[in-house]
């Protein structure tokens, strides 16, 4: 009882309570034991890949559903993934199985609310239906040093809501899984069966066109992992687009009496996706068709010539890779996705390198000197440039014209 004139003591402070550390609910462990938390998103449960890195800003819905990343567990750069939603239009993979994308996805900073005209839905839902199993909250700065650093790492992804994981377990996967090099993964995104592609280019307000078959050049486009867009980009150019499986023979290549063949791009290791493949564009290229390659084809190209290719250390993935054009001197930016690369050492004399890679002098694009034939590393689809590299289309077709001097009539 204070007394008269005591002065007043001051409330009781209430004890701090305790830190409560936020629930980690997704891992991502490296094969080297590294084990880095977050929160998931996306699909629940557990799945395994190579880890890259993908430095572009914007067009992450193309990229998760980019067949050539078919294996590989993707990391966001930029740290603001999801944002603008997704939406029915920006796919890449003409197969709706998961296996058509990535195997996992990591991002920085939580996704939030979409704030896109175009979105249908959240990247939450989205990733979800897809299978994707992704997390958020990591330092993808630090994880992309590593990779810059020591490789692309195999590692295990895992998303649990309620945080439950058996670290030893999800390590011991980890450090179980095989090498990049040696994998064929075309068989899981390739066509099942054949098909024919008339969808053009989109445009605002009308959205994607299409083409009258049988007015054009008879393309053949052997489906080793390809993007929607590669062929749109084929019909826009005047093409009568019939898509094969990627184990289609040469005879039932050239049965189809195509002008020209496009060999598209597709993931894992040219190496032993060549063992079938390469046969075939041997006897193409010995028939003297027409022929363009993208990215895992243009690889394949290399190897029919009888060169090699390479496992980069932390690969090219990203929309702002500059890339000279040899044959004019100007330099495109481009988009790349790959993790191999031709030895341009390897080649022999009548290929002559067309392109190179600004960043590491990496080959980037070939012609042959005795055959109606090139090649690009990079993805002229796409339009980081924003149209940089869409002139080579028109050179394919040029190819076909140079042979053909009509286009072929249904």
């Amino acid at each position: 009882m204070l007394q008269e004139g005591a002065p007043a003591q001051p409330a009781a402070t209430p004890a701090p309570e305790p830190w409560a550390e936020p629930l980690a609910t997704a891992l991502l462990v490296l094969a080297d034991g590294t084990v880095l938390e977050g929160f998931g998103v996306g699909q629940t449960g557990v799945a395994d890949g190579e880890v890259c890195f993908n430095t572009a800003m914007t067009g992450y819905q193309e990229i998760l559903t980019d067949p050539s990343y078919a294996g590989q567990i993707v990391t966001f750069t930029f740290p603001h993934i999801g944002n603008v939603g997704t939406n029915d239009d920006d796919l890449e993979s003409l197969e709706a199985a998961p296996a058509s994308g990535v195997r996992g996805t990591v991002v920085a900073s939580a996704v939030t609310n979409p704030s896109s005209w175009r979105s249908s839905s959240h990247l939450d839902a989205w990733l979800k239906a897809r299978g994707i199993v992704g997390i958020t909250g990591v330092d993808t700065r630090a994880l992309t040093a590593l990779i810059r650093d020591r490789g692309m790492p195999n590692a295990v992804i895992a998303n649990d809501p309620e945080g439950r994981f058996d670290r030893e377990a999800l390590k011991a996967r980890a450090a179980a899984l095989p090498p990049m090099e040696g994998l064929d993964l075309v068989p899981p995104v390739t066509s099942r069966d054949r098909s024919e592609w008339s969808e053009t280019v989109w445009a605002l307000k009308s959205g994607y066109g299409a083409r009258t078959a049988g007015e054009g050049y008879r393309v053949v486009a052997v489906d080793y992992g390809v993007k929607r867009n590669i062929l749109r980009l084929l019909a826009e150019a005047g093409c009568d687009v019939t898509v094969v499986p990627a184990t289609t023979s040469a005879e039932d290549i050239l049965a189809l009496k195509p002008d020209g063949v496009f060999l598209s791009n597709g993931p894992g290791d040219p190496a032993a996706t060549g063992e079938y493949a390469v046969p075939v564009i041997r006897r193409l290229l010995e028939e003297k068709v027409p022929t363009f390659g993208i990215c895992l084809g243009h690889q394949l190209m290399g190897l029919a010539l009888g060169g090699r290719t390479v496992k980069m250390p932390q690969g090219h993935h990203g929309a702002n890779h500059p890339v000279k054009d040899k044959t004019t001197g100007k330099v495109e930016i481009v988009s790349m996705n790959h993790g191999f690369a031709v030895d341009p050492a390897s080649l022999p004399g009548t290929a002559v390198e067309t392109h190179v890679s600004l960043f590491d002098g990496s080959n980037c694009g070939l012609t042959l000197t005795d055959r109606p034939a090139f090649s690009v590393q990079h993805h002229p689809e796409a339009s980081p440039g924003p149209r940089d590299s869409h002139y080579l289309f028109e050179r394919f077709v040029a190819l076909m014209r140079d042979g053909k001097p009509e286009p072929a009539k249904a």
